[in-house]
C-alpha cells in the first residue's frame, strides 16, 4: 500500500510542479542520415561456380573484378576497401548473394585476391557505391544515390 501512495505522491507532484508543465521535455527521433556505404562481412566464391549463369545472366568468370550482392540493382559499380589491409579495388555487381545472413557481399576469387583476404575467406569490408546502372547516361555525377541496405544478422559464418 506504501508503494501506491508513493507513487501517487509522485505523479501528483510532478503534475502540479510548474517546472514540469513549463517545460516538458519533448522526445523527437534524430533525423536519419542516409549512408551511401555500408561495413559488413564479406567472402569470396571461386571455381565451384566458374562457368555457371549469374543472376544477370552472364557467364561467371572468378577471374574478373565482380560480386554478389542482395539488393544492390545488377550492374552496379561498388568500392570495397578491405579494413584489415586499407587494399581497395571497385567491382560490378553481377550477381546476387550471398546466401549466408551474416555476410554482406561475396566477391569473386580474383577481387579477393587484390583485397588481401584469399587465405583467409572472409575479411570485413566498407562498401561504397560509385555508380549505378541508371547513371550510366549521367556524366555530370560521380557517387551514386543509391542506399545500400542493411541486411539483418544472423546466421554464422562458415569457411569456403
Amino acid at each position: 500500500m506504501k508503494v501506491y501512495l508513493l507513487g501517487f505522491a509522485i505523479g501528483v507532484t510532478l503534475a502540479w510542479s510548474p517546472t514540469f508543465k513549463a517545460n516538458p521535455v519533448e522526445f523527437k527521433p534524430a533525423p536519419r542520415t542516409e549512408d551511401k556505404y555500408d561495413v559488413g562481412v564479406a567472402s569470396w566464391y571461386g571455381e565451384k561456380f566458374q562457368g555457371r549463369t549469374t543472376a544477370s545472366g552472364e557467364v561467371y568468370d572468378m577471374n574478373g573484378l565482380t560480386a554478389a550482392h542482395r539488393s544492390l540493382p545488377l550492374g552496379t559499380l561498388v568500392e570495397i576497401t578491405n579494413l584489415r589491409n586499407q587494399r581497395s579495388v571497385t567491382v560490378r555487381i553481377n550477381d546476387r548473394g550471398p546466401a549466408i545472413r551474416a555476410r554482406e557481399i561475396d566477391v569473386s576469387r580474383a577481387t579477393a585476391r587484390a583485397l588481401g583476404f584469399i587465405g583467409s575467406g572472409l575479411t570485413t569490408v566498407r562498401m561504397e557505391v560509385v555508380s549505378s546502372p541508371s547513371e550510366s547516361t549521367d556524366s555530370t555525377s560521380s557517387k551514386s544515390d543509391t542506399v545500400l541496405s542493411h541486411a539483418p544478422n544472423g546466421g554464422s559464418p562458415q569457411g569456403q
